[in-house]
C-alpha cells in the first residue's frame, strides 16, 4: 500500500525500445499474412495485410524522401480515409514528423496548424461535409512560404510512384519526433505536442492490453484519425498488438455495428455518447454483436448504470482510461476485472515505467493520500515539448521532468485516481477557491439532467459569480432552479451555490467529447448566452 500520493515506476510488463517503423516490420514478420488495416465502410471496402501494409508503407517513405528531408513535418488534413496510416508508417520510415489536422478545421484554423508547425507539405483530401479543402490550401498558400507541396488524397498512388525502390532509409531512433499533434483547445489557443516513437508506441501497447485487447484482435475504429484516440490507440495500438484495425469513416452506431458483426470486433475506444446510441438502437438486435468483449473509454468518466448495462446488453466490459496529448495519449486506466466502483468513479492505476503524483499547486510539494492536487507525470511518455514553444513546454515540463497536467485530482492508497476538476476551471469567488466538479457532482444528481458545467462568470463585485450552465434530457422539463439550489447549500458550502443558471441544449465539446467551458464563458460574457434564473 502506499503512504503518499505518490506512484512509483513499475517494471512488470516490458518498455519496447522501437520505433513506429521497427514495430510494424516486427508484425509483418510475425504475422505477414493476418490483415492489418480495413476499410469500414457500409459497403466491403478495401484491405490490407501485415505484409502489404509494409510494403506500402516503405514506398511511402521512398516518395517522401523524394520530396522531403528527415526532420521535416507534412500535415494531414483529411476524414478518416485509410491512407492515414501507410502515411503515419512512412513518415517514421522516413524520419519525417506527421502533422496531424482536424478535417472539420476550415481555412484559418488549417492555416494555423501548418503555420505554427512550419510544415514543408500537406497531404489533403478534396472535400469533408461541403467544404472545399483543396480551395482552402490554395488560398492560404500565400501565407504559408515554408509550404513546398501539396498532396491531394487522390494523387496519392501516382505519388507513390515517384520513390526509387534502391532509396536508403535514414537511421530513425525511438526517441526522435514522430507525430506532431495539436491540443483540443480546451482552455483556449492550441499548442503542437511533439511526440516520440517509443513514447506513442508503449503507451498504445500497455493501454490496450490493460482494456483488454489481445494479441490478434479486432478493433473497430470510428474515432477522427487526426486525434491521439485514433491515430494512437487503434492505429498504433493494433500493430503493437498484431491486431486488425477497423477504420470506419465516421461514427455511426448501425455500421459500426455493421463493422463488428463483418469482420468479428473484439475492442473498442468509444465515448460514452457512442455506448449510449449503441444500447438504445432499434436495430441492435438485428446483428451479431458477440465477438465484442471489451470498450474503454477517456473523454469523461463512465457512470456506473453504463457499465452494468454495457455488461448486460452487449456482454462488454468498459474501462476508464486518462490522459493527454501532452502524455501521448493515457497514462492510466482501469482493469476489466476491477470493481464496479472503481470503473464508475476512478480513472484507475499508472500504466507501467510511468511515475505519477498527487501534488500542491503551489508548492509542488506530493499531499497526502485522498487529498486533492495536481496529477503529475514523469518518464519515457512524457512529450518531448510544444513545437517552437520553449517558454510553454518550461511551464510545463518542470525541471526535475515532472510534467504538469493542470487536471486536479487524489490517489488511494491502491494507486487509483479520481479526476476532480481543472485547475484552469477554478473559481475565485471573493478570495473562496472553487472547484466546479464538486458541484457538477451535486446537481448531476438531479436525474433530469444530461449534463452540466460550472464555470466563474467575471463579476465587479465578487470578482468571479458561480454559473451553472444546464443541459436538460428533455427541454421540456426543465429541473426547478429553486430546489437546485436548495440542494447545493445543503450540501456544500455556501459560497459554492450556483447564482446564474443558463440553460443549453448541448454543452459545447470537441468532436472526442471534451467539454469546452471557455466557450460557454465567452458566449456568457457576449451576451449570447442569457441567464435562465438568478438565485
Amino acid at each position: 500500500m502506499l503512504e503518499t500520493s505518490y506512484w512509483p515506476a513499475t517494471d512488470d510488463q516490458p518498455l519496447r525500445h522501437v520505433t513506429l517503423g521497427d514495430a510494424l516490420r516486427d508484425a509483418a514478420e510475425k504475422v505477414p499474412e493476418r490483415l492489418a488495416l480495413v476499410e469500414g465502410n457500409r459497403d466491403v471496402g478495401r484491405s490490407w495485410t501485415y505484409e502489404q501494409l509494409l510494403d506500402v508503407s516503405l514506398r511511402t517513405a521512398r516518395a517522401l524522401l523524394a520530396r522531403f528531408r528527415p526532420g521535416e513535418r507534412v500535415g494531414f488534413w483529411a476524414p478518416n480515409v485509410p491512407d492515414w496510416i501507410p502515411t503515419l508508417y512512412g513518415c517514421a520510415f522516413a524520419g519525417i514528423t506527421l502533422v496531424t489536422v482536424n478535417p472539420a478545421y476550415k481555412r484559418r484554423e488549417m492555416e494555423y496548424v501548418l503555420s505554427k508547425s512550419r510544415a514543408a507539405g500537406v497531404v489533403h483530401a478534396g472535400a469533408y461535409r461541403g467544404f472545399d479543402m483543396a480551395a482552402a490550401i490554395a488560398e492560404a498558400a500565400p501565407n504559408l512560404p515554408g509550404l513546398r507541396e501539396v498532396i491531394p488524397v487522390s494523387d496519392v498512388e501516382a505519388f507513390l510512384d515517384e520513390g526509387s525502390p534502391s532509396a536508403s532509409l535514414p537511421p530513425v531512433s525511438p526517441d526522435d519526433p514522430s507525430v506532431i499533434m495539436f491540443t483540443s483547445g480546451t482552455t483556449g489557443a492550441q499548442k503542437g505536442v511533439i511526440f516520440n516513437h517509443v513514447g506513442v508506441a508503449n503507451m498504445t501497447n500497455f493501454t490496450q492490453r490493460r482494456g483488454g485487447l489481445k494479441e490478434g484482435g479486432v478493433f473497430v475504429n470510428p474515432m477522427p484519425m487526426f486525434h491521439i484516440g485514433s491515430l494512437g490507440h487503434a492505429g498504433i495500438g493494433s500493430v503493437m498488438l498484431n491486431a486488425t484495425h477497423v477504420l470506419m469513416p465516421e461514427w455511426d452506431a448501425e455500421n459500426y455495428m455493421a463493422q463488428v458483426e463483418r469482420h468479428g470486433g473484439t475492442f473498442s475506444l468509444l465515448v460514452p455518447t457512442m455506448i449510449e446510441q449503441l444500447l438504445v438502437h432499434p436495430a441492435r438486435s438485428s446483428y451479431d454483436l458477440s465477438t465484442l468483449r471489451n470498450l474503454t473509454s477517456g473523454a469523461s468518466v463512465v457512470e456506473a448504470r453504463l457499465i452494468r448495462a454495457t455488461r448486460e446488453q452487449l456482454g462488454a466490459t468498459i474501462s476508464n482510461i486518462y490522459g493527454q496529448t501532452e502524455m501521448q495519449g493515457s497514462v492510466t486506466g482501469t482493469c476489466p476485472d476491477d470493481c464496479e466502483e472503481d470503473l464508475a468513479a476512478t480513472i484507475g492505476r499508472p500504466l507501467p515505467h510511468m511515475e505519477v503524483r498527487i501534488a500542491d499547486p503551489a508548492t509542488g510539494a506530493t499531499v497526502p493520500l485522498g487529498e486533492q492536487g495536481e496529477i503529475q507525470t514523469r518518464g519515457y511518455q512524457n512529450m518531448i515539448g510544444y513545437f517552437d514553444m520553449p517558454d510553454e513546454t518550461a511551464c510545463a515540463i518542470l525541471p526535475d521532468g515532472w510534467l504538469r497536467s493542470g487536471d486536479l485530482g487524489s490517489m488511494d492508497e491502491r494507486g487509483f485516481l479520481k479526476i476532480t476538476g481543472r485547475i484552469k476551471d477554478m473559481i475565485i469567488r471573493g478570495g473562496e477557491n472553487i472547484y466546479p466538479r464538486e458541484i457538477e457532482l451535486v446537481l448531476l444528481e438531479d436525474k433530469r439532467l444530461a449534463d452540466v458545467a460550472v464555470v466563474g462568470v467575471p463579476d465587479p463585485q465578487w470578482g468571479e459569480q458561480v454559473g451553472a450552465v444546464l443541459q436538460p434530457k428533455d427541454a421540456s422539463d426543465i429541473p426547478d432552479i429553486g430546489e437546485l439550489f436548495a440542494r447545493c447549500r445543503s450540501e456544500l458550502a455556501h459560497y459554492k451555490a450556483p447564482r446564474l443558471w443558463f440553460v443549453m441544449e448541448n454543452l459545447p465539446r470537441t468532436e472526442t467529447g471534451k467539454l469546452q467551458k471557455f466557450k460557454l464563458v465567452d458566449a456568457i460574457c457576449a451576451g449570447a448566452l442569457l441567464p435562465y434564473a438568478r438565485t
